[in-house]
């Protein structure tokens, strides 16, 4: 009986002739890696039949990790759709987590990713620090991010959306009504899509010859609870404004609260747009004009991307974008006469 042999990164790189760091770009699929290197040391993983932690074969991924700072909202559920329909099509499982924006969670998540032999990990609205990216890395667990929170400064692909085209197309809608006094509930300011969003609305403004007022911009944080101060804030301004984009579906909801508890009434007296385009949003009353974020195909592309690292494929680029559009429903309408 022959004897079973566990062979190392180590051996392969020397019998490639190449670093162990380089064997290790070429299991994370990392782009800086000649080709010809690159076949060669996968020729040898498959030759060698190199297995990973926990011994799974390199080219047959069985789990990934999903991985969320908070679970409080729908457009979680859209996300965790997409990234699900695409890993079951392929036979692989998925585990979702929800770190809280806390570091001993995190510690927690990498400790229990090592337990269970993730084979790569989605991480949504994070910004990959140099610690858990060399962590991970350390695990050979190849890793994407969808949504940033900045600019991602790290070789870790992203997944996203065009924020700001949704934030123009958004504010350019209210401006073809007729609208000039447009109020803003921004998103996380932390948030890259939250900058791009109010950067979209600030260049329609300005494309129209429109002044910017600091007092229609509001801050807010994605919730309900955001949604209704800012809108409570800005309806009570000496002129308050004729519509109001908010940076999500959530803040809108919000927003039609407050309308209504100022005894206003949507779009009659204010125009309200969102951003998502969430299930709940053609549901609504009236039903809720926003932007389409393609969360679900976000999810699905982000699973495809941290399976095709596992395979060792490379990349043809390490940014990718959805389209967003425009939805048009029934809670935006011109200003009244003289608004």
């Amino acid at each position: 009986m022959s004897e079973t042999r566990t062979v190392t990164i180590a051996a392969i790189a020397a019998e490639a002739g190449v670093s162990v760091p380089t064997v290790s770009r070429v299991l994370n699929g990392r782009s800086d890696v000649a080709p010809h290197t690159r076949e060669r040391v996968e020729r040898l993983l498959r030759d060698h039949g190199y297995r990973r932690r926990g011994g799974r074969p390199t080219t047959a991924a069985r789990l990934i990790d999903l991985v969320f700072n908070d679970l409080d909202s729908p457009w979680a559920v859209e996300i965790i759709r997409g990234v699900e329909d695409a890993a079951h099509a392929e036979g692989v499982g998925t585990v979702v987590t929800a770190i809280h924006r806390r570091a001993s969670d995190t510690r927690s998540w990498l400790d229990n990713l090592a337990g269970r032999n993730s084979d790569g990990a989605i991480l949504v609205t994070s910004d990959v620090d140099p610690a858990l990216h060399a962590e991970l890395r350390r695990l050979h667990v190849p890793a994407v991010v969808i949504d940033p929170a900045g600019v991602p400064e790290l070789d870790v692909p992203t997944i996203g959306a065009t924020n700001w085209a949704g934030g123009l197309t958004a504010t350019e809608h209210l401006i073809g009504l007729g609208h000039r006094r447009i109020g803003v509930v921004t998103g996380t300011p932390t948030l890259l899509c939250s900058r791009a969003r109010q950067d979209g609305h600030r260049a329609a403004m300005e494309a129209a010859g429109l002044t910017v007022d600091p007092d229609l911009q509001v801050g807010g944080d994605f919730s309900h609870e955001a949604g209704f101060r800012a809108a409570t804030e800005l309806l009570r301004l000496p002129e308050p404004p004729t519509a109001i984009v908010a940076a999500n579906d959530q803040m809108a909801f919000g927003v039609f609260e407050a309308v209504r508890r100022a005894a206003l009434r949507v779009p009659e007296d204010v125009s309200v747009i969102g951003f998502d385009d969430l299930p709940g949003a053609q549901w609504s009353s009236p039903p809720l004009t926003t932007v389409h974020q393609p969360l679900s195909e976000m999810g699905s592309l982000a699973a495809r991307t941290v399976l095709r690292l596992v395979r060792g494929e490379r990349l043809e680029t390490p940014r990718l974008e959805l389209s967003t559009r425009l939805v048009v429903r029934e809670s935006t309408a011109p200003p009244r006469p003289g608004g």
